[in-house]
């Protein structure tokens, strides 16, 4: 049962997240749709994670290059999805609110892909493996 309260939680903190996103996109004061390219980098972010995952053994406890790697890029792709809004308020693309509103929900979608992969990635009987 408490995966299905973590499940719950960790899609109302989608929502949540997505909803800021909106907000900095259709609010009539800011009105520009520019942001939602980031929609993008939450999509990429889990992918090199997920790779590394499939290819790499687990069984021993140095680390290893595909890991490592597969970390970088995905510090990377979320450094990206933090600094796209801030190019874009300052080349006034967008507002600074909005900037705003964007970040915020950068936060909320970031901290809830990291929860379900703290939540879901242990390989007992209730993974995102078996998915």
């Amino acid at each position: 049962m408490a995966g299905i309260k973590a499940l719950i939680s960790l899609s109302f903190g989608g929502a949540i997240g997505l909803m800021f996103l909106m907000l900095g996109c259709a609010l009539p004061v800011y009105d520009k749709y520019w942001p939602l390219f980031l929609l993008f980098f939450y999509i990429l972010s889990p992918i090199p994670y997920c790779i590394s995952r499939r290819v790499v053994d687990d069984t021993d406890s140095a680390s290893n290059a595909c890991k490592e790697l597969a970390i970088f890029l995905t510090t990377g792709i979320v450094i990206s999805a933090f600094g796209l809004p801030i190019v874009f308020a300052r080349a006034d693309v967008i507002e600074w609110g909005a900037c705003a509103l964007v970040l915020t929900g950068n936060v909320v979608i970031f901290g809830t892909i990291l929860g379900f992969f703290l939540v879901f990635g242990s390989n007992d009987d209730f993974s995102w493996q078996q998915w």
